[in-house]
């Protein structure tokens, strides 16, 4: 059995990089930590939310890395003077990738109470008919 790729179809030209993104985003392998949402916050523009509790500022890593957007958070071990009874917080390190399409831009990040939220925009594209001339050879 062949394996069907976009470059099978004859009138897809140029869909290779969106059949490498398909195939990245499926390796990706995201766990369920930390829990997010992804909500749409206008026509054109949205907001992921990272439940981060325990996580300062300087914790987290927010980095566009090849049309994804990267989140990693690595908590500092301030246990050393502490003496736990019970320790039920685990203070785990956690890496989220989100692919983004073309014309997607990330904006602000903002902590607030334990939610880091990440605002996304994305470019409106002016509806444009081009006409192309022919030539004579």
């Amino acid at each position: 059995m062949t394996k069907l790729t976009l470059g099978s179809y004859p009138h897809m030209l140029g869909f290779e990089q969106l059949e490498r993104l398909l195939e990245r985003t499926a390796k990706s392998g995201n766990e369920g930590y930390p829990p997010f949402n992804i909500e749409q916050t206008s026509d054109h523009s949205y907001r992921i939310t990272l439940a981060v509790a325990g996580f300062a500022e300087r914790d987290l890593a927010i980095t566009v890395e090849d049309r994804q957007l990267v989140i990693r958070g690595r908590q500092r071990d301030d246990t050393e003077d502490r003496i736990f009874l019970h320790r039920g917080i685990a203070a785990r390190q956690f890496q989220r990738s989100f692919v983004l399409a073309d014309g997607v831009e990330v904006g602000e990040a903002v902590m607030e109470n334990g939610l880091l939220h990440v605002d996304l925009s994305r470019a409106v594209p002016d509806t444009v008919v081009q006409t192309i001339k022919i030539r004579k050879g």
